[in-house]
């Protein structure tokens, strides 16, 4: 038997269930990775993330090299040309099944379906980023949970009562190979900060439970800290699973926290935040389609201010938190969730541009930029998604900076013109550098923030008169 592993966004071999199913039996295992620019490019992904990804599949070339399988990385334009190319491919090489762990996002989807009908052996596909499996946590009435909170019990209940599967790596199919290096083509940006490979990810997975896991509840809002698990970019191209990070915590604490108050819970419950936004993509299409979870915010008329979007991107709307956040970004192609929360709030609620314009540009300059979780998080902050906060809770930037940066260390940072000026003003510095450094050259507030708070509350009212979209 020849079988043919299918790598997308699980460039591991530990717990790989694609990979570990392939090779049971002792058949015959090689490995593909289909690169297609086009589809990055249309999907607006970053340049730092490419080269992230380069690197990571040079990494597990060598694992696989080390475990006897050779992968060969093929290159189409798009994803409709995939299904071709894979009929040729395993034709020519007479396999007897492909091997691949599903893809979440709609493109993904049918792109899988084409293969699916093109091909003329099985196509074995496996749930290999979720601990509790895409759709299978409903309502009574067998419907996908819309709101987190009852979707956490359930999620929660579920691994309390089943546990979670771990697959260990598969054992080596022969000597170990040669490989020669890989290479994405098209625009990259340096990913050199984070080192590559799943080696790099356990260890950095086992130095966060060892440090930061049992207080990350009381640490993790600090964006001068280092106190969050910086595991995103490793989950996102699957270098790292979510079964990976319980079995982490599990060994940490030598049992699952499964209550709040228990050690590492708070960091559990992002994990279960992740996992909601990817069932919702699987159960509502249109979240992959630009489109809004609640339909009737579809009606919102936001603003098609092309000078406030700029400042926002390059950090110059006078909110120093928000400046700070942006220019972090720009620069490292990473923000702390906090900072997420902030600067999308501030986007959609006191500058009232779309959602949608905001989540482009995250997916365009973020490291770990992936679709459930970018869109889930702007939505959520736009008040357009499931569970969203309540429309009128509006963050008030000043407000956060001086709640998570008191002292202003994050922001001094990262806008070099604000590094004179002294802890009880920074959060509002305007006129104390007006006075002490004249032409010091920071904006203004391009937008008051508590009339910004008004007209956005003023937005939402006006959809209780309308239809639904």
């Amino acid at each position: 038997m020849r079988h043919l592993v299918w790598f997308r966004a699980d460039l591991r071999v530990t717990d790989n269930p694609a990979l570990y199913e392939a090779t049971a039996g002792g058949a015959e295992v090689e490995a593909i990775y289909i690169d297609s620019p086009g589809q990055w490019q249309q999907h607006g992904r970053a340049p730092i993330q490419r080269d992230f990804l380069s690197r990571n599949l040079q990494a597990l070339n060598e694992q696989l090299a080390h475990l006897g399988i050779s992968l060969t990385v093929l290159t189409v334009d798009r994803f409709a040309e995939v299904p071709a190319l894979l009929a040729e491919w395993l034709e020519e090489r007479q396999f007897d099944a492909l091997y691949a762990n599903r893809e979440l996002g709609i493109d993904e989807r049918r792109r899988d379906k084409a293969v699916q009908q093109a091909l003329t052996i099985p196509c074995r596909v496996y749930n290999g980023d979720c601990v509790v499996d895409h759709g299978s946590l409903t309502t009574r009435s067998g419907d996908m949970y819309k709101v987190f909170t009852p979707f956490a019990k359930s999620w929660l209940a579920r691994v309390r009562a089943s546990g979670y599967r771990f697959l260990p790596v598969p054992a080596a199919q022969g000597e170990p190979q040669s490989c020669t290096p890989l290479g994405l083509s098209g625009e990259r940006i340096s990913s050199e900060e984070w080192p590559a490979g799943e080696a790099a990810a356990a260890e950095r997975l086992a130095q966060f439970c060892q440090s930061s896991l049992r207080d990350y509840g009381e640490q993790r809002d600090f964006p001068a800290e280092n106190g969050t698990s910086s595991l995103s970019p490793y989950l996102a191209l699957g270098v790292l699973s979510p079964n990976q990070c319980l079995a982490a915590m599990e060994y940490e604490l030598e049992q699952l926290p499964f209550s709040r108050g228990e050690p590492g819970f708070v960091w559990l419950n992002e994990l279960i935040w992740r996992e909601f936004y990817r069932h919702l993509l699987v159960a509502f299409p249109r979240l992959s389609m630009e489109r809004a979870f609640k339909p009737d915010t579809e009606a919102l008329q936001w603003s098609r201010d092309d000078q406030g979007f700029r400042a926002w991107c390059e950090g110059q709307t006078g909110y120093p938190i928000v400046d700070a956040a942006m220019r972090c970004l720009a620069q490292t192609g990473w923000m702390h969730n906090r900072l997420r929360m902030i600067v999308a709030s501030f986007l959609t609620k006191d500058l009232h541009i779309d959602w949608r314009r905001g989540e482009a540009w995250f997916m365009s300059t973020l490291i770990d930029g992936e679709l459930a979780a970018n869109n889930g998080g702007w939505q959520w902050a736009a008040g357009t998604g499931a569970d969203a906060a309540p429309y009128f809770r509006v963050f008030n930037p000043s407000t956060q900076g001086e709640r998570f940066d008191t002292n202003g260390d994050f922001i001094r940072r990262w806008v070099p013109e604000l590094a004179g000026v002294p802890a009880k003003v920074i959060h509002a510095p305007h006129d104390w550098l007006d006075t002490h450094h004249p032409g010091h050259g920071y904006p203004k507030p391009i937008v008051d923030h508590a009339r910004a708070r008004l007209h956005a509350i003023a937005m939402f009212d006006a959809l209780k008169d309308r239809e639904p979209v």
